[in-house]
């Protein structure tokens, strides 16, 4: 079974159990490291992962690679990831590939499924010349290149992005950059890059504006009533071994404020709205 087999399966079952093959290849499997992804501000890694016939790569994030915050304890990244994945996974939205933490050739770190998307595929999220914004997309800032000439950040109308911004919501994401949205091949939504949410107070930060105000779509009523059930039960457990109890109860306050407006939050004046650099 292959890392594309693992990824397909994972994608028709739904959320993961305990016996799910692509959670205990991450959990178990011999992990061989091919090359560090440069871009990254924290260590980041690319690792190959082999169990009883199974195969796939997935995104080593150890411990002693991150790099310290000033708003986050240090050495909490990893399980962040985690409980990003949880989260999502409890949502049936599948965004996070799964991610378990996990010791490693570097030590104690996240570890996540990689995801290969298609080698040519327009993307949703990015500048755009900003009198040439396509159909259908938002525009969220204004820019210009070195030569001055005017961009939008922009991003498109999509119900599968719509979803992954109720998710940053939730998870209180600080960190959600263009880059960080991936398109699988099975044509699915992907988040990645969690270790800097769960922060008690707000710190949402996006660029997927384009719905401020805007009312939530119908099904994410549904989906948040049940999300509100689950951090109140065995989701919160689980979130326990990685969060505090306060940032766990500001999970379900978010929540419950997000289902009380019916809307997408509005940018916070206290926090800047957009990361830096937005790709």
């Amino acid at each position: 079974m292959t890392s594309s087999d693992l990824r397909r399966s994972w994608d028709r079952e739904g959320p993961r159990q305990n016996d799910d093959p692509s959670l205990r290849l991450l959990r178990e499997g011999a992990l061989d490291l091919e090359g560090r992804l440069v871009d990254a501000s924290n260590t980041t890694l690319r690792a190959a992962l082999t169990l009883d016939g199974m195969t796939a790569h997935c995104v080593y994030k150890p411990v002693r690679g991150e790099r310290p915050l000033w708003d986050f304890p240090d050495g909490n990244l990893a399980g962040r990831e985690v409980a990003a994945y949880l989260v999502s996974a409890a949502t049936g939205w599948d965004l996070v590939p799964p991610t378990v933490l996990r010791d490693g050739p570097l030590g104690p770190g996240s570890c996540q499924l990689w995801i290969d998307g298609p080698d040519e595929l327009e993307p949703l999220v990015g500048f755009v010349p900003a009198d040439a914004l396509p159909a259908q997309w938002f525009a969220v800032a204004a820019a210009r290149d070195d030569e001055g000439t005017p961009y939008a950040l922009a991003h498109a109308d999509d119900p599968r992005l719509a979803r992954l911004a109720v998710l940053d919501v939730i998870i209180n994401n600080a960190d959600r950059k263009g880059g960080h949205v991936l398109v699988g091949p099975d044509d699915r939504i992907y988040g990645v890059d969690h270790g800097v949410s769960f922060h008690v107070e707000e710190k949402l930060r996006t660029v997927l504006w384009g719905w401020a105000g805007r009312k939530l779509p119908a099904e994410v009523a549904e989906v948040l009533a049940a999300l509100a059930d689950a951090v109140a039960g065995d989701l919160g457990g689980e979130l326990a071994k990685y969060l505090t109890r306060g940032e766990i109860a500001e999970v379900a306050a978010r929540i419950g404020r997000l289902r009380a407006a019916g809307r997408f939050p509005l940018p916070s004046p206290q926090w800047p709205a957009i990361p830096w650099p937005p790709m």
